[in-house]
């Protein structure tokens, strides 16, 4: 449904939208995929996901930041839960938006600013992913990552399977940690492909190339249980040891698939996103693919009759909650 994704990543690039929500709390059944909007509740989130055999990932939520007081905020905010987790002796790792912490507002600013976070996780014996955006923070994201690699060894990236740079990323990264997925943004033509079964085999390349030619770390970030099926697979044929790599999946999300590979001895890990920005994450979720907007709508009601709507409804629905924010 090219049309109604679309619509949701529009959506999730309002910054009216955004700065409205933050001030309602969770909606539209986003508090089924957002593991909440303060540290303290987030923290009982984690507890219950190490208590189930599987680790964490907390994402801070946070767009649109373009003043150098909010990043400040959005830093502490990412400090905070580092040491909570420290403190609470949980099994987690955090992933961090540049954009969040100033990229677009100052390089070196920005750069900084991840020093600090990147200081306090090392002592915390905590891995941090520097979260890959939208194109147009490509090469500065770049740039700051070869700058920490140099500094730090508890840093890793994300290579996102459309774009067409991605194969290369993944050799000149071989040695390090990282996070491959799909992709969650609308990309142009001449940079990204456009097709999902593209998308889909050059995510599966991707994977392989990681898992058989370095020595990093590589977690597969993804809900595709094909894609997943396959990778194991090709795990068993080429007797690479569980300890080199782990599954991926959002919270809120295939449960049932996460609870099946932790039975069956995988390295399974909960991506936790919470804050108040929680709105245009919830968006591209939703864009993403069309299940996920069943998996939402089951998630919020046990109601059948409901739960058969179809996708466009659910989108619909959204659109008409968003409009009526706009009205208060």
């Amino acid at each position: 449904m090219p049309v109604l994704r679309d619509i949701f990543i529009q959506l999730s690039e309002n910054k009216i939208l955004n700065d409205t929500t933050k001030k309602i709390g969770l909606r539209f059944g986003a508090d089924k995929v957002v593991g909440g909007i303060k540290v303290e509740d987030t923290i009982e989130r984690i507890k219950d996901i190490n208590n189930q055999g599987m680790s964490v990932t907390f994402d801070n939520l946070g767009e649109f930041i373009t003043e150098k007081s909010d990043a400040l905020w959005e830093k502490g905010n990412i400090i905070e839960m580092i040491k909570a987790i420290d403190e609470n002796d949980l099994d987690a790792h955090a992933s961090v938006k540049l954009s969040q912490i100033g990229l677009h507002i100052d390089y070196d600013f920005c750069l900084e600013n991840t020093r600090e976070i990147l200081t306090v996780a090392k002592q915390a014996d905590m891995f941090v992913n520097i979260d890959m955006e939208n194109y147009a923070a490509y090469d500065d994201t770049i740039r700051l990552i070869d700058t920490v690699l140099e500094e730090f060894d508890n840093v890793g990236t994300v290579i996102q399977s459309y774009l067409f740079s991605s194969r290369e990323d993944v050799i000149k990264y071989k040695n390090q940690r990282l996070r491959l997925v799909k992709g969650a943004y609308k990309e142009a033509p001449e940079v990204a492909f456009q097709d999902k079964r593209d998308i889909d085999a050059a995510y599966l390349r991707l994977i392989k190339t990681h898992l058989l030619e370095g020595k990093g770390f590589t977690s597969i970030a993804t809900h595709d249980h094909n894609i997943i099926e396959e990778t194991i697979d090709f795990i068993k044929e080429n007797n690479i040891p569980n300890d080199q790599f782990e599954f991926q999946m959002l919270y809120g999300f295939r449960k049932d698939y996460q609870r099946n590979l932790v039975q069956r001895g995988y390295n399974t890990v909960v991506y936790v996103p919470f804050g108040y920005d929680w709105y245009a994450y919830f968006m591209r979720r939703l864009a993403e693919r069309p299940q996920n907007l069943n998996l939402v709508i089951k998630g919020v009601t046990t109601d059948k009759r409901v739960q058969t709507g179809t996708a466009i409804a659910a989108g619909a629905a959204v659109l008409i909650g968003a409009y009526q924010l706009l009205k208060k």
